[in-house]
């Protein structure tokens, strides 16, 4: 502890600053055509050597060459030769002893990540990356949560066998529910839903998972090389350049179904404290408290320090590289509230300059595990942070999520739609992404409905199924499974939703699977149309929101856009005024928690049902609504007024 105390304080005294933060962009390995150059951050160390391999795994190196020491605390060499899907790891020798690592800039690796490689990325292009772009923006961002082995796996999905589970499952066009040509599976089947964004779980190369065969499972939220495609996703995880032109197909494919792609990632903590960062400069990148203990918000053992200059600069770089070179359209932060407020605004800026304002889109979860170590009087990206953040960074609110359904986190907690007291004023704040000051109360701060991420489920805790399940009878579940629905999809904010959500996913009442068994965490396609009622109700919400201008909204002061609200006990009503590009002027919202049918006993002429607790595309159909019109029990009811075209 004493040596991590000392380390800390010479990280942050001026000699260090002044002599060893490199402003160049250049770390890690270019290669091309003309060349190969290998830089290394290492400040403090006596000599670095360059080892050279012909595989990814096994066998001695075939080379070995002295690196030159130049200023900053970099080493560099420069090869005249092309040396693309050549293996390489770097030998320190620091204070009389060595030590082997890999390169924490690296962009391609061996098996299981622990031997880096050099790569010409343009040789990875699959066939007409260059013309890769994502879709057209809509009205309305809607994101689907999933994970690339959970997503293909289940042998009903319809995916060659030699794909499930891979990069490639995306590029199999058209499957089929166990391939009967009828019902749609993978991308045909999010089409036919209206999600217009993948948000893709950790695909970069983490630890925890043997990549070498073809087996276990894990959620991924354990980085090992950061700018590294996962290789237990690829069909061939021993040469490096496989992974990497396999994803680019994976998003391609994806981009030319319609959709865009979100990357989850996690600078928040690395897959343990023997990492490279730890090998190339011990504590560097990692926080300790004064006393020396290791700082450990995320509960996974460390955290990473990204207030410090060069951990900042990596973390930057890292994302910049993902949204060039993969295309990615936007990014999830796990554990954002570990990561400081200043290096999150300088992300958004930078992606601004480069893609246009707001072109990328930005969120993460606003909390941590526990306290962090954070240095220099600097403020954390967490709810008590969000007035500080750029208002195109959003943040998951549990709020809304937990307001609705009860705590994720305590089983039997129960919220509005299945008996809870007192939360229509939350219901209320949910609505207007809790920026109306007359009812947020719990979630201040808030500047517009662009900085809220509305949910009710993820990849966390239990699924929305299994929570109800647990909490209301069982001939409840499939109604309280479509208020909840209809409840947070009627909200400001930008919408998310876990995969399989939307057809009553399960994980056999475990909350949480992040390595259990593929058989707990797989998508049952069967499910999907076993439950294709529940499917059915979320693709008419999902299109009927799309329509609803007053609801797209996400600038500041939208919140004003929903009128007239009201409550009663287990009941509220608002609505939600739209302009003139909207069929429908005004829409006229209703849920009713209670036990019992609520009848409407006015209303104003002109209007028509659009949704009601058991069918939410009755928008499609033109009945006129004539009072009274009963909201049925643990049901939602939603009116719409045409508006009149303008002679």
């Amino acid at each position: 502890m004493e040596n991590i105390i000392k380390l800390k304080k010479y990280y942050s005294s001026k000699e260090f600053l002044e002599n060893y933060v490199y402003e160049g962009n250049d770390l890690g390995v270019e290669c091309n055509e003309n060349g190969t150059k290998f830089k290394l951050w290492s400040p403090g160390a006596n000599s670095v050597v360059l080892n050279l391999y012909e595989a990814g795994d096994g066998g001695k190196a075939h080379e070995h060459i002295p690196m030159k020491k130049e200023d900053k605390g970099v080493w560099s060499f420069h090869s005249d030769k092309e040396l693309h899907k050549v293996y390489y790891d770097y030998l320190i020798t620091r204070d009389s002893k060595e030590v082997l690592t890999a390169d924490p800039y690296a962009k391609a690796s061996g098996v299981n990540g622990i031997r880096s490689m050099a790569v010409n990325l343009k040789r990875t292009d699959p066939k007409g990356w260059e013309k890769d772009k994502p879709p057209k923006k809509g009205t309305e961002k809607i994101v689907y949560e999933l994970h690339v082995k959970e997503f293909s796996y289940d042998k009903s999905g319809g995916f060659p066998l030699e794909y499930r589970g891979k990069y490639k499952a995306f590029t199999c066009k058209h499957t089929t529910l166990n391939n009967d040509g009828i019902h749609p599976t993978g991308l045909d089947y999010l089409k036919e839903l209206g999600v217009t964004h993948i948000q893709i779980m950790p695909m970069y190369d983490y630890g925890s998972v043997d990549e070498s065969k073809d087996e276990g499972f894990n959620w991924g939220y354990d980085p090992v090389n950061y700018n590294v495609p996962e290789g237990s996703y690829s069909t061939d995880a021993f040469h490096g350049e496989v992974r990497i032109t396999e994803m680019k197909e994976m998003i391609q494919s994806i981009h030319e179904a319609g959709f865009g792609v979100i990357m989850d990632v996690v600078y928040n903590h690395t897959y343990s404290l023997d990492s490279w960062f730890q090998r190339t400069l011990p504590w560097y990148f990692y926080r300790a408290f004064s006393d020396g203990k290791v700082s450990d918000g995320s509960a996974c053992g460390n955290d990473i320090a990204s207030e410090r200059a060069m951990c900042s600069k990596y973390i930057l770089e890292s994302v910049l590289y993902w949204a060039d070179e993969y295309h990615i359209d936007g990014f999830r932060f796990d554990l954002m509230g570990l990561i400081d407020v200043d290096l999150m605004n300088k992300i958004r800026k930078e992606l601004d300059i480069r893609y246009g304002k707001g072109e990328k889109i930005i969120y993460g979860e606003p909390w941590s595990a526990t306290d962090t170590a954070i240095e220099y009087g600097k403020k954390l990206a967490d709810k008590a942070g969000i007035a500080l953040l750029d208002e195109n960074i959003g943040v998951f609110c549990d709020n809304t999520r937990d307001v609705i359904k009860g705590s994720s986190l305590r089983l039997n907690e129960v919220g509005f739609i299945n008996g809870g007291k007192n939360k229509e004023d939350e219901i209320l704040a949910s609505v207007g992404a809790w920026c109306n000051p007359y009812y947020n109360k719990g979630f201040k701060d808030v500047k517009s409905p662009s900085q809220i991420v509305t949910y009710i489920s993820a990849h966390d805790n239990y699924t929305l199924w299994d929570k109800l399940s647990k909490t209301v009878a069982k001939d409840e579940v499939m109604r309280l499974n479509k208020m909840a629905a209809a409840i947070y999809i009627i909200c400001q904010g930008t919408l998310f939703f876990l995969s399989g959500e939307e057809f009553g996913r399960i994980k056999s009442g475990f909350d949480n699977t992040y390595n259990m068994p593929i058989s707990i965490n797989r998508l049952d396609w069967e499910l999907a149309w076993k439950n294709k009622e529940l499917v059915e109700y979320y693709k008419g919400l999902i299109a009927l929101r799309k329509q609803l201008s007053g609801l797209c909204d996400k600038s500041d002061g939208s919140y004003k856009h929903i009128t007239d609200m009201w409550k009663q006990k287990q009941i509220v009503g608002f609505t939600v005024n739209n302009d003139k590009n909207s069929l429908w002027s005004q829409v006229k919202v209703i849920y009713n928690a209670s036990n019992k049918d609520f009848e409407v006993e006015s209303l104003d002429k002109e209007f028509e049902v659009l949704c009601d607790g058991n069918d939410s595309m009755l928008w499609k159909k033109n009945i006129i609504a004539k009072a009274p019109i009963k909201v049925g029990k643990q049901s939602v009811l939603i009116l719409g007024k045409k508006r009149i075209e303008e002679i």
